[in-house]
């Protein structure tokens, strides 16, 4: 048996994506949704998964502070110097912002998070599902890490 706690949150933030043809080369925003999900084969021994409440507000903290009303922009984008000279918010990113990498980027915080928190034995990044559209989205899976370690 696997238990599972999700938290969403939404963000407004601007990316391009200049190594792909077409129209998101150019610089645009999405509303970005974010559902991150935490799972543990066994409750702790308080009956969580991770303590909902701090979860939930250091995920929406950072999301808030590095992406909400900014952009995201690949490390070797040509922008990226510009707009941070004229003040803008800026999240620079190793890969090219795609919505899958961005998936990944927030199953890679999600994760640092939960481990500073009070969370059941085993309990790990499940999935994350980005949406940057309302019909375009990614997902980021792990199967459980420590199974193979029991």
């Amino acid at each position: 048996m696997t238990n599972l706690v999700t938290i969403r949150h939404n963000f407004e933030t601007a990316h391009r994506l200049p190594h792909l043809p077409g129209k998101c080369q150019s610089l645009h925003g999405h509303s970005w949704w974010a559902e991150v999900t935490v799972a543990a084969p066994d409750l702790s021994p308080a009956g969580m998964v991770v303590e909902f409440g701090a979860f939930k507000k250091e995920l929406r903290a950072w999301i808030d502070q590095h992406l909400d009303h900014g952009a995201m922009l690949g490390a070797q984008d040509a922008l990226l110097p510009i707009l941070r000279a004229h003040g803008s918010k800026v999240y620079e990113v190793t890969r090219w912002p795609t919505v899958e990498a961005t998936a990944e980027l927030l199953a890679h915080v999600a994760g640092d998070i939960l481990f500073g928190l009070d969370h059941a034995y085993r309990a790990y990044i499940s999935r994350v599902h980005i949406t940057e559209t309302h019909a375009n989205g990614a997902t980021w899976e792990q199967t459980d890490p420590f199974e193979d370690a029991s």
